[in-house]
């Protein structure tokens, strides 16, 4: 499977961005999906993650509430919606996919797909 990532851009604290992720090459219901980030000189973070299904999800803990993941099976895309952004959101975002069908992960190297990044830029 091949992943696009989309929708990054430049917004101010407080506003809201909406990131795709869209499949190409297979059925993205056959994966669960994941969302990662990395900001200049930190490590890559876990962000959230959706199972095949989209009935269960798992979001890092500074994350919950702001944003929220969502996937569209029939229309092969996965959806963060971020709001209330803060400077600290700023990173490149990715999009992930494992064939793996539990609940989703954590961990960079449980995916085996990856796309390319979008930048998300927050300024204060």
């Amino acid at each position: 499977v091949q992943l696009q990532a989309s929708g990054g851009g430049l917004v101010q604290a407080g506003g809201s961005l909406r990131l795709s992720c869209a499949a190409s090459g297979d059925s993205f219901s056959n994966y669960a999906v994941g969302w990662f980030r990395q900001a200049p000189g930190k490590e890559r973070e876990f962000v959230v993650g959706i199972d095949r299904s989209g009935r269960r999800t798992r979001y890092a803990e500074s994350l919950k509430g702001r944003f929220t993941i969502s996937r569209d099976n029939a229309e092969n895309t996965v959806s963060l919606q971020m709001n209330s952004l803060k400077p600290e959101d700023t990173a490149v975002y990715y999009c992930t996919a494992t064939y793996y069908s539990g609940h989703p992960s954590r961990f960079p190297a449980d995916y085996e797909y990856w796309g390319q990044g979008t930048l998300v830029t927050v300024s204060s």
